[in-house]
């Protein structure tokens, strides 16, 4: 008998041998696809090797090896060479956050378009540029990071948020979503391990599922992440990675306290993680005149990926993000630059740094910033009990009888396109579900107040 058919073997995918049915590779197979999609299976679990799974149930490897090709291409589980087998994040769900192809009565309260609307000074921008003639200089194939000058107006904007860069330390990507998968593709390898939020950005999610890497959500309280759960976290899964989205996270609008701030960045720091941080709302504090708390870049002494995206604050359709990095990272990213982007739009990273030092960036964000706090005050009469600080979005609870695509459904079909929780979860866990609301992408005022009527009657309805 081989020493692994013990019942006692420890395996972290243990089928029951009185159930196997032949032919085994099947049976096997929906063991394996049932235990990942109920959740039994948690993503980035790493399943036992081939052979030994194949010594436990007294099988040939080559079964196995079906089992595990079988599952591999339904997208439940992935393989990184040297490192073994693990269970996919949302193996069989597509979560991305998109702008969706809806009806044009349907009123969008679930992307964040950033009030779109709101563009005259970017077209002046645009037209001041054009009027200057050099846009040749821009059509050309240089400065693959960025000219020099809009480099140092991406320094002067983000140095608002208590983040300090040094121009030569920084890049100019085309969003920034760009500059995640930079950031991802440059610096982190297949298998390797990287702490979140048990909810964050979505695409986020996609990003690291199609780079094979292993997101790890870590619990928090009302201030954010626990400083003690991720060090735990860095001893128990060998982390290399943090991602982490400080003010106003996306979705749960959860903004990390100083104090918080400053024990993550003593983790970090001693555990040698590298940061991403993912900074898409400070910029609403300063707009509206309200304390700007340090970025973890700045705590860290610049030993972080820093990435401020101007679509939200400025123009959702001019793709613009400044990242800034560490000396030593700058050679994996120019590489990693090279190879997605081959370099960002120069006249579109012009009119931003044009909009930057003729001043009306801060124009824009400080009537961005009023409207969202309309749109928040708006959003509390409908639902009491939210604050009326400007925001993009708001987390809202719907119970626990509310699934993923049949509550988006349900919606979109009275009217109003949203998105559900399950999209921003790294792990599918049962319980309170959720409705990230999007304050400022309805298109006007009378849409917004007629999504919100749609959306209180479903609850009350519903609950």
């Amino acid at each position: 008998m081989p020493i692994n058919s013990f019942d006692h073997y420890p395996l972290s995918w243990k089928p029951d041998k009185t159930k196997l049915t032949v032919p085994y590779y099947k049976s096997l197979s929906r063991d394996l696809e049932e235990k990942i999609r109920s959740g039994k299976l948690k993503a980035g679990t790493k399943l036992p090797p081939q052979r030994e799974i194949a010594d436990y149930l007294d099988l040939n490897y080559t079964t196995i090896t079906r089992v595990y090709d079988r599952c591999r291409k339904k997208g439940l589980i992935y393989g990184v060479t040297g490192k073994g087998t693990f269970v996919a994040a949302h193996p069989t769900e597509d979560v991305t956050i998109a702008v969706p192809d809806a009806d044009p009565d349907t009123i969008e309260m679930g992307s964040v378009n950033g009030f779109s609307e709101y563009s005259l000074p970017v077209e002046e921008a645009t037209k001041t540029v054009i009027q200057r003639g050099y846009l040749r200089s821009l059509y050309e194939y240089s400065y693959p990071l960025g000219h020099p000058h809009q480099l140092a107006a991406g320094a002067r904007w983000i140095e608002q948020f208590r983040a300090h860069s040094d121009p030569s330390h920084m890049a100019i990507c085309a969003g920034a979503q760009n500059a995640l998968t930079v950031a991802l593709l440059s610096l982190f390898s297949p298998g390797d391990k990287i702490a979140v939020d048990p909810y964050t950005y979505s695409n986020f999610i996609e990003l690291a599922r199609m780079f094979h890497l292993v997101l790890v959500p870590i619990a928090g309280d009302k201030d954010g992440m626990l400083p003690e759960a991720l060090e735990k976290s860095c001893h128990l899964h060998g982390l290399k990675g943090i991602y982490l989205i400080p003010t106003c996270a996306n979705p749960t609008t959860l903004t990390l306290s100083e104090t918080r701030r400053k024990e993550l960045a003593s983790v970090i720091s001693r555990q040698h993680l590298l940061l991403i941080e993912d900074d898409i709302s400070t910029w609403l504090f300063a707009a509206s005149g309200r304390p700007v708390l340090p970025s973890l870049h700045d705590l860290l002494q610049g030993q972080s990926i820093y990435i401020c995206g101007m679509t939200k604050s400025l123009c959702p359709g001019l793709r613009i993000a400044f990242m800034s990095f560490p000396p030593e990272y700058k050679t994996a990213i120019s590489h990693g630059i090279a190879n997605i982007n081959i370099k960002t739009s120069s006249l579109d990273a012009e009119i931003i740094s044009e909009l930057i030092l003729n001043g009306s960036a801060y124009v824009i964000a400080r009537k961005k910033a009023e409207w969202a706090e309309q749109t928040s005050r708006l959003f509390a009469r409908f639902f009491p009990g939210f604050d009326t600080d400007p925001g993009y979005y708001r987390w809202l609870p719907i119970g626990p009888d509310h699934p993923f695509r049949k509550t988006e459904q349900d919606l979109m079909e009275r009217g109003i396109h949203v998105y559900h929780s399950e999209r921003f979860a790294v792990t599918h866990e049962e319980g309170e579900n959720y409705l990230r609301i999007s304050l400022c992408s309805a298109g006007n005022r009378y849409r917004f107040e007629r999504g919100l009527q749609i959306l209180r009657a479903y609850i009350t309805e519903n609950n």
